[in-house]
């Protein structure tokens, strides 16, 4: 039986930047970037990577570059090339549109932007972090604002090795080739996110689907969309509230699967057609966390006015909401916004947004170490990463704390940067990669 992981191509043969490769070379391939959110197999671990383990300002800096506009998206990478977005506020102002001092009070301070933003996708040289090419998706006035720790621009991209998708929420989807060149656009009905705190799913890719989800507060739904024309294929209506988990899409049993974390239930879509395919209630609030895979069980979380993780089995059918058809349970510490790192048998996760580190046998659910605190680092945004049987945890002032990969902890350094950091971090081969509010910064061992 043979399991995939957002793209373990569907296709007999997949397209690179260099031209034809066999299903097995783009396997390969795949394995040695970092082409989606959380990396090559959606856990957060880079199998082939060795990244270092120390570095600051100064050392072990190959390049950093400044980043324009804002995002909290987290860079991809394929080959030679890294790939980012941002939104930038042009200043121009929209005639008719409320200005900050004239709107109503909203919690957090959030005002709805009156000024038109650029949303742009940069191409950067890996090996230099020079730009080679530089594209405005569009230029729009957001139909709402965000929270504070959120951006206009914190879905992050999917590339397949050929084409590159990238989602502005609201401001529609876009796909391109590697060389920037505009393939298709699709625009998307304006929506509200509870409290205005903005979109950040990102797109995922298998075969000749991509899939995109938007649980939001007035309508939400799933869709399924042609990579080479940019029609919809399906959509499913969703009866869901506010949730930014990106969507895992796995093989099971010769269906293609389209798992969902969210609010009031997690949900399995089958790939081909939208049907819905089982269903399991017991989320908590404002779900973030993005599901992971072990073998036959999805493992999903969330951690808002609440704490639950769940394994559940990917052979489920129908409603197993509260029966024992759900592997296992755990009922605290689980996070609120990064995602966990599923290292081998091991799950990682934070406590909330805190620094507080908690492991599970992923198969039992059993916890291996329990709510240890990482020195170093008080609040976290960002999602773990994973390489060479060590473990990076950055924190939002900049200080990753690494750790041996284990059931204790074993602070191998602290590492810090002047720099306010919540997307996660990349890494390929030797090579890390860190977005912090301004620059794009690569590290690696001299």
């Amino acid at each position: 039986m043979r399991y995939a992981l957002f793209l373990l191509t569907a296709l007999s043969v997949a397209l690179t930047v260099g031209g034809v490769a066999s299903a097995g070379e783009f396997e390969s391939q795949r394995l040695q970037n970092w082409h989606q959110w959380r990396g090559p197999e959606a856990t957060g671990v880079a199998p082939r990577g060795n990244p270092p383990i120390e570095w600051s300002q100064t050392k072990n800096v190959k390049w950093k570059i400044e980043i324009p506009g804002q995002g909290k998206s987290s860079p991809i990478v394929w080959g030679d090339r890294i790939f980012v977005t941002m939104a930038i506020n042009t200043g121009k102002v929209v005639e008719g549109a409320a200005k900050a001092e004239a709107q109503p009070e909203r919690p957090f301070g959030i005002k709805f932007p009156d000024t038109l933003f650029k949303f742009v996708v940069l191409c950067l040289d890996r090996q230099t972090g020079k730009v080679i090419w530089e594209k405005m998706a569009v230029e729009e006035q957001p139909n709402e604002g965000h929270h504070g720790d959120n951006s206009h621009a914190s879905a992050s991209p999917f590339t397949d090795g050929k084409l590159l998708y990238v989602s502005f929420g609201s401001r529609g989807l876009y796909c391109y080739d590697l060389d920037g060149d505009l393939k298709w656009k699709l625009k998307l009905d304006n929506v509200s996110t509870r409290l205005s705190f903005g979109e950040a799913s990102s797109p995922v890719a298998y075969g000749d689907v991509v899939i995109l989800n938007r649980d939001n507060e007035t309508n939400s739904r799933i869709l399924a969309v042609d990579t080479k024309t940019g029609e919809i294929r399906w959509q499913a209506p969703r009866e869901e509230v506010s949730a930014w988990a990106t969507p895992l899409i796995v093989d099971y049993g010769g269906t293609t699967q389209v798992v969902t974390n969210a609010t009031r239930k997690v949900r399995s879509y089958e790939l081909s057609t939208g049907k819905l395919l089982w269903e399991c209630a017991g989320q908590v609030a404002n779900v973030t966390p993005s599901p992971v895979l072990l073998g036959q069980n999805v493992i999903c979380m969330s951690g808002y006015k609440g704490s639950i993780a769940m394994s559940i089995p990917l052979d489920s059918t129908g409603d197993i909401s509260g029966t024992d058809k759900i592997t296992w349970q755990f009922d605290r510490d689980t996070p609120y916004v990064p995602s966990p790192l599923l290292y081998g048998d091991l799950l990682f996760f934070n406590k909330s947004n805190n620094g507080i580190l908690t492991g599970l046998n992923a198969k039992t659910g059993k916890p291996v170490l329990e709510t240890t605190r990482l020195e170093g680092i008080s609040n976290i945004y960002a999602s773990p990463v994973g390489a060479a049987d060590r473990m990076y945890f950055v924190g939002r002032d900049g200080t990753t704390v690494v750790l041996k990969r284990s059931t204790t902890v074993e602070i191998l350094a602290t590492n810090r940067l002047d720099d306010l950091i919540d997307a996660s971090p990349a890494i390929v081969g030797d090579e890390l990669y860190l977005r912090g509010q301004q620059h794009l910064y690569c590290f690696k061992a001299q």
